[in-house]
């Protein structure tokens, strides 16, 4: 999975180099609401992200690192401090309507992509996690006026650690149907924008304490005001209230269990500020 990850990498450095427009953004959003397995009680994390999304003549590149900090409730191996975490994305998306020179168009659907891609992950905690997860399918690009919004049906397949009880684990082959979208609008004479991801993934086999796994389902969703004009800068400064819900987080059931040691649904409000470049 290293080397295919490796691949896209190397796949799309072409069109990176060569990309048509892009954004930069350095982002930082904090809440208390925050769960995680085996922890009876709400986190407080704070997320400093680094995100990178160009287009080229036949598709698109994202990139995006998380960089997650826990409180004393999600403490790290070593017992002294909070967790930290490295969460990363990248996704390749080709265009097959530019591919092909042909209007792939129908209805509200404006093109159809193909997309492809990996997720990679390393946590300081006990459990180690080590995600390795690569994405591959069909996307429809939706109409959205000047933003965009898609909506891909794609294969999955995930491996990863779990330190509690020293084992790797190599889950079964599944799918996820996953949206993202941006949509600016104005409130008066404040720009603003509705930006957010949904991912439902299916189960995908037992986890390391040989479990079945349930379906998950990811959603982030933003609601950010350029603040632009307060600063008199040409770079764009974004914030706003955010919302993640997790449900069956990790393909683990979630349980409302009075014991410590279970799965809870996570409803975290949080605020978000942006910087792009």
């Amino acid at each position: 999975m290293t080397k295919l990850a490796l691949a896209l990498l190397a796949a799309a450095a072409l069109p990176l180099g060569a990309a048509d427009w892009s954004d930069t953004l350095i982002g930082y959003r904090t809440g208390s609401q925050f769960r995680e397995p085996g922890i009876d009680g709400t986190l407080h994390k704070d997320i400093l992200q680094l995100s990178h999304v160009s287009g080229w003549a036949y598709g698109t590149n994202f990139f995006n690192v998380d960089m997650l900090m826990s409180d004393k409730g999600d403490p790290a191996a070593n017992g002294k401090s909070g967790a930290n975490e490295v969460y990363v994305v990248y996704r390749t998306a080709l265009s097959l309507g530019k591919l092909s020179g042909k209007d792939l168009g129908f209805g509200p659907v404006r093109d159809v992509s193909f997309t492809a891609g990996f997720d990679f992950n390393s946590k300081d905690n006990a459990f180690a996690s080590k995600k390795r997860f690569l994405v591959f399918g069909p996307t429809l690009n939706f109409k959205a006026g000047s933003g965009f919004f898609d909506l891909g049906l794609w294969g999955c397949h995930e491996q990863n650690y779990n330190g509690i009880v020293g084992k790797s684990v190599d889950y079964k082959t599944t799918y996820t149907v996953t949206a993202a979208w941006g949509i600016p609008f104005q409130v008066g004479k404040v720009g603003a924008e509705f930006k957010g991801f949904a991912n439902y993934i299916g189960a995908k086999g037992k986890d390391g304490f040989g479990v079945e796994t349930k379906p998950e389902t990811l959603a982030n969703l933003f609601l950010l005001a350029d603040l632009s004009p307060l600063f008199g800068t040409k770079k764009k400064v974004y914030a706003g209230p955010g919302f993640e819900y997790w449900n069956n987080k990790f393909g683990g059931q979630n349980s409302s269990a009075p014991a410590p040691a279970t799965n809870r649904r996570v409803t975290a409000p949080m605020l978000q500020v942006q910087v792009h470049f």
